[in-house]
């Protein structure tokens, strides 16, 4: 997709990067992301992907902007407060580049209309607050054999991943699915929510923006991403450390007897999509 007189000098930095150059950017151009969330880590997610010129993002939030939410999710504004996340975060992102087209989702993510959504993407970004939202995304891209790029905030604490699951490995094995690394969400209520335990602003801000990284990583090719690698951060100590992990033929989604063949099991547990 070729690019605009404004856009080369707007994208020049990247342009002038070997592991980018100007067919890197015509690929990210070309490139449709959907995001989970407009929240703590969609917002700067979403504003990273629209300066690096992201053809289309997508982005799916039933949440309005609450004042509690601007201590982290810096895509919104104070007047933004009780306007939908959805429509605050596209007006930013206009703001930020008119290039880009923002589809707005403003609705409940559920098992009926995961799949629909998700495929018609070429990659989700996941920054859901809740365990029922991250297990219905990441079992619906394997289904629809989309990538995923995966975080989430604790108070202090995050963790990154990319899953394509729908791919095998240099090696010929199957890549690793969600499950792979987390069977089952824990139990109800053993994790406090966001509003009972707090959570760093920053750190949001850190983890959002690289998902960005990421998600232009698997867009246009460069480097080793995080297929098979859980980036783990402690922003108490500022500790970063990066555990492998590998298919299980034993997962319910892509293992050698897999269970999970649609999303019918997520039916009743009707998740929400805001972030933290």
């Amino acid at each position: 997709m070729p690019l605009e007189a404004d856009e080369v000098e707007r994208y020049a930095r990247h342009i002038v990067l070997r592991e980018i150059g100007g067919p890197g950017q015509q690929k990210l151009k070309a490139a449709r992301v959907l995001l989970i969330g407009a929240g703590g880590l969609g917002g700067p997610l979403a504003l990273y992907c629209a300066a690096a010129g992201v053809g289309v993002i997508g982005i799916v939030d039933d949440d309005a902007v609450s004042l509690s939410n601007l201590q982290r999710q810096v895509i919104h504004a104070t007047g933004d407060v009780g306007r939908p996340k959805t429509s605050s975060a596209a007006a930013a992102l206009a703001r930020v580049n008119p290039h880009v087209a923002v589809v707005e989702h403003a609705m409940r993510l559920t098992a009926q209309n995961a799949l629909d959504l998700i495929g018609a993407y070429d990659i989700v970004a996941d920054g859901s607050d809740n365990f029922a939202t991250r297990y219905l995304v990441a079992d619906a891209c394997a289904l629809a054999g989309r990538p995923l790029v995966t975080a989430s905030l604790g108070t202090f604490d995050a963790t990154l991943t990319t899953i394509r699951a729908h791919e095998r490995g240099p090696d010929g094995t199957p890549n690793p699915t969600w499950r792979c690394l987390f069977p089952e969400p824990p139990p109800p209520g053993t994790v406090p929510s966001c509003a009972e335990a707090g959570v760093l602003g920053a750190l949001a801000g850190m983890v959002g923006s690289m998902m960005a990284i990421e998600v232009a990583r698997e867009i246009v090719g460069f480097g080793t991403g995080l297929v098979g690698r859980l980036l783990v951060m402690d922003a108490r100590d500022m500790r970063f450390e990066t555990l492998t992990y590998a298919w299980d033929p034993e997962n319910p989604v892509t293992g050698e007897a897999p269970t999970i063949r649609d999303l019918s099991g997520h039916a009743e547990k009707s998740p929400v999509t805001a972030s933290r």
